[in-house]
């Protein structure tokens, strides 16, 4: 029988996994937090004790909470510090094969009865299970985007996944204080299948001329009181992220409504993929945001 969860290890210290790392240090569970870049996740920790610093300066954490919660994430040089966690939870790029890279290097150091989960954003928990030893210990837990901010965790069972890894992550999610949304392990789950080709018909939207950058963002904040404009929302995402989450679902439901839009093909063979890269739909590199387009 699965333990409960103590310790958790988060391999890839980016933008969502400096957040889970931030928010699993928060509800008391003790971090190990690991990149292929160790300069990554020095730069993950200098942003998580940041992010913190304006909870608590917003009031939403304590300082005494901060100052709990800051020596209980340490870096791990390596996957092999992961032998003693009871979660290990993959948080890398949005393509297969490097999933597939970590977890088989993942597989032989976890303990034998740890769980393994997935964070991804489109990609199949059967699928990724099933190169694991233990698919029946696989689920996919999807955070959304910033992590320490949103409320909502997709919880995606696979095919194997057993009754006692769902209700262990259940109960993970919920120490955290987050609200699951169950889904089923279909291309995208929830939130992207709807999402991500909103965005990719505002990126065709810009593509045929119908609206400049500017007009499609202004139209969809003030149009449907979205908080943020689409094209805006590709950026803080990720353009390269968006691609793959659109060819996964054009290629797991074989539906043309789901090509992605040439401009955005486009953009990321660029290398413009927004906030991260300082140029997507807009430019960041002046004090303010200007469309590119």
């Amino acid at each position: 029988m699965m333990n409960d969860i103590r310790s958790v290890g988060v391999v890839g210290a980016g933008q969502m996994g400096n957040g889970i790392a931030h928010v699993c240090a928060l509800a008391g569970y003790d971090v190990l937090l690991n990149d292929i870049e160790e300069a990554q996740v020095d730069a993950a920790l200098a942003t998580i004790r940041g992010n913190m610093s304006r909870q608590v300066g917003r009031g939403l954490i304590s300082q005494a909470a901060m100052e709990e919660a800051l020596p209980r994430i340490r870096k791990a040089a390596s996957l092999k510090a992961f032998e003693s966690v009871d979660l290990a939870i993959e948080s890398a790029a949005e393509k297969e094969e490097v999933k597939h890279a970590i977890f088989a290097e993942l597989q032989p150091v976890l303990k034998p009865n740890a769980m393994l989960a997935s964070n991804t954003s489109s990609i199949s928990i059967t699928r990724l299970a099933a190169r694991t030893a233990n698919p029946d210990r696989f689920i996919g837990v999807h955070f959304m985007n910033p992590v320490p901010l949103m409320k909502l965790v997709e919880l995606i069972r696979g095919l194997a996944t057993s009754q006692e890894t769902y209700e262990t992550s259940v109960r993970f999610v919920e120490s955290l204080g987050k609200t699951i949304a169950n889904a089923e392990d279909f291309p995208a789950f929830i939130v992207n299948r709807v999402l991500v080709p909103m965005i990719n018909e505002a990126v065709y939207t810009l593509y045929e001329g119908v609206g400049s950058v500017e007009a499609i963002d202004k139209a969809m904040r003030l149009g449907a009181n979205h908080p943020m404009g689409p094209l805006e929302l590709a950026d803080f995402i990720g353009l390269d992220t968006c691609l793959s989450i659109m060819q996964v679902l054009n290629e797991g439901l074989a539906d043309t409504k789901y090509r992605p839009c040439p401009l955005l093909v486009k953009y990321v063979e660029a290398g413009w993929l927004g906030r991260k890269t300082q140029r997507g739909f807009y430019d960041y590199r002046g004090e303010k945001p200007v469309p590119t387009r």
